[in-house]
């Protein structure tokens, strides 16, 4: 199983939208290394939904329920979608200067590339980073 970061503009699409739809589809991804964040995920891969903005935390847990496959809105054929179900809101939000403060979490591409909106995260990381959420 995989362990991710899903990062979104709440007034574009909060924790409350995802919830709301159930499923959807996570889409506007168009960095190139975010595009292959997201070919790497798998059907039942889980990630933390991540408010950025003025937020700037993870407030929620989604599980993939569709591997990428082209973005039908993109005519150039190089995004890729990843269908997304809301699983649980984390009992606490865990907040960026949380994670930063974090030796442990240091090495996370959410620290050393905060611009990629699409980000794996390792085992060890997904443990601890739901501990400091009280999950």
């Amino acid at each position: 199983m995989g362990y991710w970061i899903l990062k979104s503009e709440p007034e574009e699409w909060s924790w409350d939208d995802q919830v709301r739809a159930g499923t959807d589809v996570w889409d506007g991804v168009a960095n190139p290394q975010a595009v292959r964040n997201l070919r790497a995920m798998r059907r039942g891969d889980l990630a933390l939904f991540y408010h950025t903005g003025e937020e700037r935390r993870a407030v929620g847990v989604v599980e993939v329920v569709r591997e990428a496959y082209p973005d039908p809105t993109d005519p150039s054929g190089r995004r890729l979608v990843v269908e997304v179900r809301a699983v649980q809101p984390l009992p606490r939000p865990v907040t960026l200067a949380q994670i930063k403060a974090d030796p442990a979490l240091s090495h996370l591409a959410l620290v050393r590339q905060p611009r990629l909106s699409v980000v794996p995260v390792d085992e060890k990381s997904w443990r601890r980073l739901l501990r400091m959420a009280g999950a």
